[in-house]
């Protein structure tokens, strides 16, 4: 049982708190060093008043998309560099009991779902841009800027998303696992968490907070994957192949990755409801779910999903 994994190191539960605390110390603070520091210098270097950014759009203006992408996901990097060093060194626990209780990472499982969400969803893009709404894209392919995104992306991004993953559906629902002796809580907090993480990117104050039915729902749906696999190479996979597949393929002006991708969507995001946000989350991810609950054989939802969280024989002592 994956949540139980915990008890394979020390899981007091000042150490999550002292954990959260240095986790998001590193995110949030050290991480964002290089990114303040970039701006500030741009800032002083800029003549012009009316120059000076006020808003996200105009920091990446200022930096540069590609720049600012990199600085951007390097935040992220540091912070998975902390959730890792917590496990090892504060809760004495292996790296491979928090990504998954088999004997190792499964990597095919990762690349199977890597592969098989990227022509999903890349095919949605490429079928409404071709056959369904051409005039809502633009191409906006430049080959250099593209080439030097493709590197951002493919070293740091599904480092990014990892990092959400190690700290949501990994150290947080272990946590939250053992605190509350059972399933649903530590699924349903991680996931209002992930949501909560999300509220202050662009996509919020343009939709409304309507898109959070999408990024709660999308937690939601990456906490199941964890619970009914027993690990984390499922979601890890997933959430790498949606963030890069997207930010290679399609932009927007109203996005949190503006980049030099292929099509740049031009469309109304205020219509985009249905199709984006509840179609997703009401329809694709549960027939997700059931394809990989056929491949994988899962069975006993309910005990996997609602049950109780029981400590194993070999509990190193607190």
């Amino acid at each position: 049982m994956y949540i139980a994994q915990a008890y394979k190191g020390l899981h007091d539960s000042w150490r999550y708190l002292v954990g959260v605390v240095i986790i998001f110390f590193a995110w949030q603070f050290i991480g964002a060093i290089p990114l303040g520091g970039a701006v500030t210098i741009k800032m002083y270097l800029v003549k012009d008043l009316d120059k000076i950014p006020s808003d996200l759009s105009g920091i990446i203006e200022l930096l540069g998309s590609n720049l600012f992408l990199f600085l951007m996901l390097l935040s992220f990097v540091v912070g998975l560099v902390a959730v890792l060093l917590t496990t090892k060194l504060l809760h004495k626990q292996s790296i491979v009991s928090l990504t998954t209780a088999r004997n190792k990472i499964d990597w095919k499982r990762f690349w199977f779902i890597f592969i098989l969400w990227g022509v999903v969803s890349s095919s949605f893009v490429l079928v409404d841009y071709f056959f369904y709404s051409p005039d809502d894209f633009e191409l906006n392919f430049n080959l250099v800027p593209f080439l030097i995104l493709c590197v951002i992306g493919i070293l740091l991004i599904p480092l990014q998303t990892s990092f959400e993953e190690y700290f949501f559906r990994g150290y947080l629902m272990q946590g939250l696992g053992v605190l509350f002796q059972n399933k649903w809580a530590p699924l349903i907090i991680t996931s209002i968490g992930f949501g909560v993480m999300h509220i202050f990117n662009p996509e919020v104050s343009k939709l409304g907070y309507i898109i959070m039915v999408y990024y709660i729902g999308t937690g939601l749906f990456l906490g199941i994957l964890t619970l009914m696999d027993d690990g984390l190479e499922l979601a890890l996979g997933f959430h790498a192949a949606n963030n890069l597949f997207t930010a290679l393929l399609v932009t927007a002006d109203w996005t949190a990755f503006q980049t030099h991708s292929i099509l740049k969507d031009l469309s109304d995001p205020t219509e985009m409801v249905l199709m984006d946000i509840l179609i997703p989350v009401f329809v694709v991810f549960p027939i997700l779910l059931f394809v990989l609950s056929k491949k994988y054989n899962w069975t006993n939802w309910k005990e996997k999903l609602l049950g109780k969280v029981v400590s194993p024989n070999n509990t190193i002592d607190h």
